[in-house]
């Protein structure tokens, strides 16, 4: 996510330049075609402009939903988090000698709490990772001459920007260790990490640790977090529905295909020195459609490993450090800092 007030131009040449690049390399051939009077087609203005009207409100449509899905996916991650301190408030309350027969000692009780703390945290960042795995329909699992690119995008100006900081953190640091074996096999960990809650608090129940009372509050609590999990995992498996998105990419590239066949002939009546400057003005047009389609189509997928992402990593490092803080905890790890203009 990018958090400046201001787009850094460098980073923009960076991770867009290339498409400026092979604009004016187009323009400038299409320049040349009717210098050397090889082109004398002269397509007339009006028709162009008015496809040029019509794709420009398609794209804005098009981005209008697309950042509906950011949003939504924003909202959600903020209901994890408050989810989530609500499930440390209540371990940390719940769990306790109140209800039973057999006490514990202090050291006891606090085992548990920290068991159902730590494997929640385990649970944010699987679920995390788990949305970053590709989909088919994602620019990074797209046409493999735009595999390198991408990698490169992802590395420099995505999740790469934190891997230094966080060491793809493991779940075995937060789950015990058969635990762990047993659950990382799964198709879907996230889901068996919050069934493993359920499990726990079912065995503290007949423990008479909790009550009925609050083993059902703790049990509501996990079902929202099924919830939210489910409402992620809709935003990634359903992707913005393709035959509309690449739809929108063939208009744009109608428009730039037709607009030099009109612009440049119109400029050349000026003098043979306008069919110059209609490369960079026939360039700059196109790159800001072009840009429109790019942005539109990388916000509709805010789970990417891109620039465009939810904040994911951050997030999952603030709930972190408030569970560990109602667990007593002093030795905590670091909130995630933006790089580069970038929060990850």
């Amino acid at each position: 996510m990018i958090v400046t007030k201001d787009i850094d131009y460098i980073t923009l040449i960076k991770v867009r330049g290339k498409n400026m690049l092979w604009l004016l390399a187009f323009m400038g051939i299409v320049a040349l075609l009717y210098h050397f009077k090889i082109v004398t087609i002269n397509i007339p203005w009006l028709p162009v402009s008015v496809i040029g009207t019509a794709v420009a409100f398609y794209v804005g449509f098009k981005n209008n939903q697309a950042y509906d899905r950011m949003w939504e996916a924003r909202k959600i991650w903020g209901g994890i988090i408050n989810d989530s301190r609500t499930w440390g408030m209540m371990v940390d309350s719940y769990i306790s000698n109140l209800s039973t027969t057999n006490e514990k000692s202090q050291n006891e009780v606090y085992e548990i709490k920290k068991r159902l703390i730590y494997r929640h945290i385990a649970w944010i960042y699987t679920h995390r990772s788990q949305l970053l795995v590709p989909t088919q329909w994602e620019n990074r699992k797209q046409l493999d001459r735009k595999t390198e690119t991408l990698d490169y995008e992802r590395k420099s100006f995505g999740i790469g920007l934190v891997d230094d900081e966080i060491t793809k953190t493991e779940l075995n640091l937060f789950l015990p260790k058969k635990e762990y074996e047993r659950l990382i096999n799964h198709v879907n960990t996230a889901t068996q990490i919050i069934n493993e809650q359920s499990r726990d608090l079912a065995q503290l129940r007949q423990q008479k640790i909790i009550d009925d009372f609050r083993h059902v509050e703790l049990e509501n609590i996990l079902r929202t977090f099924y919830q939210l999990q489910g409402k992620n995992e809709r935003i990634k498996k359903f992707p913005l529905p393709r035959q509309y998105a690449h739809m929108s990419r063939i208009f744009v590239g109608i428009f730039i295909l037709l607009l030099p066949f009109s612009m440049i002939p119109e400029l050349s009546k000026l003098g043979d020195w306008a069919i110059w400057i209609s490369i960079p003005l026939c360039a700059l047009i196109g790159w800001v459609y072009v840009m429109m389609e790019i942005v539109g189509e990388n916000t509709a997928n805010p789970f990417q490993g891109l620039i465009y992402d939810i904040p994911m990593m951050s997030l999952c490092r603030t709930i972190e450090i408030d569970l560990r803080e109602m667990l007593g905890e002093k030795e905590l790890p670091p909130a995630i800092k933006a790089k580069n203009g970038i929060l990850m």
